[in-house]
């Protein structure tokens, strides 16, 4: 019933699918006449798939058939397996009496094998002797490859009488030290080759270059041994038995032995200390230098064929050398270095050292690569050592310019003239001295960074600054000094005159060593030297005053005898005052442009203002209308005098020489004046032309000319009080600072009084 069920339920979903296919078939009344084609189709398909199915179900058939026949012959194996195996099993219940009564055939076969090992190495042992005194004779020629052979085959002889005696009784101590008392001088000649062995390695760079069959020689020696530990350390897991010596190691040791020969190359190269010779530490640096470009161009040329390659010998000789370098590097920046060996420590180092003169060197590539070079100082070693080269750099430059200037004060003193540059103008060492030490360090700080040089360059700016402030100081008492005695020292203006020319000189450097040690405008921006350009013109300026100073206090009773008695009768105080004056400056022509210009201008208006000071402290009061005449040329001819001195002294650097010695012939003007009735105008002409000439300046001015009434002074001072004064944009005051003597005032409360 249920088997029924299921076939009728695929039956169902056929007619249900074939219904479902013919309707869409049959969709429209003219699909009705290709009915007879839709069933030939569709029985061909039937036809398909029934053959489709049977051919399927055909090679399924055949599958079965042929796991059938292959499971019977696997059962048929199965039992004679079974049968074999029970047949095996009672031969050996059988054979179990047998086995044990073989026993004894056992130990005579290990017996039989010890003796056959021991009249193998019969001779050997015999010859021991003769054999060691050969071997031992060969290392001394030399020999070493032919007293190795000899030396392994009384090892081997030893190893093997050892270990047939561990297999017939490991027990035994007596019989294995019994053997190896007998092979007892073995060892210490296997230790006099290996001696040997390390040194011709030690001077392997040497020998290869000599002699590199005797390294080649050493090599296989080692291989040897190295083959000889891997063989006995493979018994020693199967047996457990090793021979007394092994393993050796030689390999191992050999790099030991390299290790060893490279520190004491670079520590060797040490052959001055710092009281013997202060550049110990460069000349230490370059023997090192030279030693390891030298060896590694020897190890990658002729002693990489010397070697296995898979000792990587070049490899392993470059880093014992950067080890043993990184050491020794390590513990000279321990050492209290001064500034000048940390300085060549660190060029070293950080630019040496990978530069084409050491580890880039082209006949080193590719086998050195220098962007994979480990450091030789950690960042935290460089940051201490430029920490305290910076501050001992600070200690030195402050110190050095303390003694430059002592050194150079010290001329000041002297009773010859400073030297003079290429243009003729007076200078001392100082500058010179100064920024050469400046230079130094800077050129030295730029081989390290970049970095370093911008801090040393500011560290110097910073000391120049502190320095400057000290040598105004030192100049001013310089200065009071010579006040004291205007006598000495001998050659006061000249040294002041250099002191002077220093300071243009000190301003020109600083900025050339900005240019020339920062490279954007940026930069040297950022270094600012507004303050020392203020101290280097407050110097220099007050080094002109003093100049000056010492002229005028030489004019001082020249200029005092000016508008009086004496001067009117015919003296020559102006020739005397010109003649000073040019003397002064013909000395003063050593300074240089800048500062001799302004000293020029300043003198001019010096001698003009103590002139109208002259006049404005009324000395003289003329008489008459002569002697008035008589002083007014005089003063019109000593302005001419002024004029033709100062345009020789400015040689045209001042287009208008002439204006401020005009003011004494304006004055002179008023003076001269015969009219009483114009005076008024003559002094509102003054007024016009100087804004700045006060009342009592006027009153001295009529003081002087001796003929004006007490009326005509009042008259005249109210109405240019009343008058509107206006002051020209180019005009300079000269009357300002002009201050006339104190007498009773002509002002109008006291006049109406």
């Amino acid at each position: 019933m249920f088997r029924k069920l299921v076939m009728e339920e695929p039956d169902r979903e056929a007619v249900a699918t074939a219904v479902q296919r013919v309707a869409g078939m049959l969709q429209r009344p003219d699909q009705l006449d290709k009915v007879e084609q839709y069933l030939r189709r569709e029985a061909r398909k039937k036809a398909s798939v029934e053959a489709r199915l049977k051919a399927a179900i055909q090679s399924q058939l055949d599958g079965v058939r042929t796991g059938l026949n292959q499971l019977h012959n696997a059962l048929n194996d199965v039992k004679d397996i079974q049968q074999s195996l029970g047949d095996v099993s009672k031969d050996w219940r059988q054979s179990i009496n047998t086995i044990e009564s073989l026993k004894d055939v056992k130990d005579a076969v290990v017996q039989h094998s010890q003796l056959a090992a021991a009249v193998e190495n019969l001779k050997n042992i015999f010859s021991v002797p003769e054999i060691v005194r050969e071997t031992q004779d060969l290392i001394e020629q030399g020999e070493l490859l032919q007293a190795h052979r000899k030396l392994m085959d009384l090892e081997c002889s030893r190893d093997d009488l050892m270990y047939e005696q561990y297999r017939m009784d490991s027990k035994n101590t007596h019989d294995m030290n019994l053997i190896q008392n007998y092979f007892g001088k073995v060892h210490p000649l296997s230790e006099e080759l290996a001696k040997q062995l390390w040194m011709v390695i030690q001077r392997s760079i040497v020998t290869v270059r000599r002699d590199p069959t005797l390294l080649v020689s050493v090599v296989r020696i080692i291989e040897r041994e190295e083959k000889v530990d891997r063989r006995m350390m493979d018994r020693k897991k199967q047996t457990g038995f090793i021979p007394p010596g092994r393993p050796k190691k030689w390999k191992v040791k050999m790099f030991d032995v390299l290790e060893k020969t490279v520190i004491t190359r670079i520590e060797g190269s040490q052959a001055d200390t710092r009281e013997s010779d202060k550049m110990w530490l460069v000349r230490h640096l370059e023997i090192i230098r030279r030693y390891k470009v030298e060896d590694l161009i020897i190890v990658k040329n002729l002693m990489v064929q010397c070697f296995p390659p898979s000792y990587s010998i070049f490899n392993r000789v470059l880093d014992l050398y950067h080890q043993a370098l990184s050491s020794r590097i390590q513990e000279l920046a321990s050492e209290e270095l001064e500034a000048n060996e940390i300085v060549s420590l660190l060029t070293w180092v950080l630019n040496t050292y990978q530069s084409v003169e050491m580890m880039g060197n082209p006949e080193l590539i590719p086998e050195v690569n220098v962007k994979s070079l480990k450091p030789l100082l950690s960042q935290d070693i460089v940051d201490q050592l430029l920490h305290k080269y910076m501050a001992t750099l600070r200690s030195n430059i402050i110190a050095w310019l303390r003694k430059a200037l002592e050194t150079d004060k010290k001329d000041w003193d002297k009773n010859t003239e400073p030297e003079a540059d290429q243009d003729g103008y007076f200078q001392t060492t100082l500058p010179a001295i100064v920024f050469q030490m400046f230079e130094q360090n800077l050129q030295v700080a730029a081989q390290i960074s970049d970095d370093l040089k911008k801090k040393v360059l500011h560290l110097c700016l910073q000391q120049m600054n502190t320095f400057l402030n000290r040598y105004a100081e030192e100049a001013q008492l310089y200065k009071d000094e010579h006040l004291r005695n205007r006598q000495l020292p001998a050659c006061y203006v000249q040294y002041m005159i250099a002191i002077i020319n220093n300071c243009q000189t000190f301003k020109e450097s600083i900025v050339s060593l900005k240019r020339k040690y920062l490279r954007n405008e940026d930069d040297i921006m950022g270094f600012g030297s507004s303050p020392m350009d203020t101290t280097l013109d407050s110097i220099a300026n007050d080094g002109c005053s003093s100049l000056l100073d010492e002229v005028f206090m030489d004019l001082e009773q020249h200029l005092n005898d000016l508008m009086t008695r004496k001067w009117l009768g015919g003296s020559n105080t102006v020739d005397t005052i010109c003649v000073t004056i040019e003397d002064y400056f013909n000395d003063f022509a050593k300074i240089k442009t800048h500062y001799n210009q302004e000293m020029t201008i300043k003198a001019h208006r010096k001698v003009v203002t103590e002139y109208i000071k002259a006049i404005m402290q009324k000395r003289i009061s003329f008489r008459n209308a002569e002697e008035r005449k008589e002083g007014a040329e005089k003063m019109i001819k000593e302005a001419e005098q002024f004029k033709f001195l100062f345009k020789r002294l400015t040689s045209g650097f001042i287009e208008d020489t002439d204006g401020l010695c005009n003011t004494i012939i304006d004055i002179a003007e008023v003076l001269k004046l015969t009219d009483p009735s114009l005076l008024y105008l003559e002094v509102s002409t003054l007024v016009g032309r100087y804004p700045d000439l006060r009342d009592d300046h006027i009153a001295a001015l009529l003081a002087v000319r001796g003929d004006a009434s007490r009326e005509m002074k009042q008259t005249i001072i109210e109405t240019v009080e009343q008058s509107q004064r206006q002051q020209s944009a180019g005009y300079t005051p000269i009357f300002k600072d002009i201050i006339v003597p104190t007498v009773p005032s002509l002002s109008v409360p006291k006049l109406l009084k």
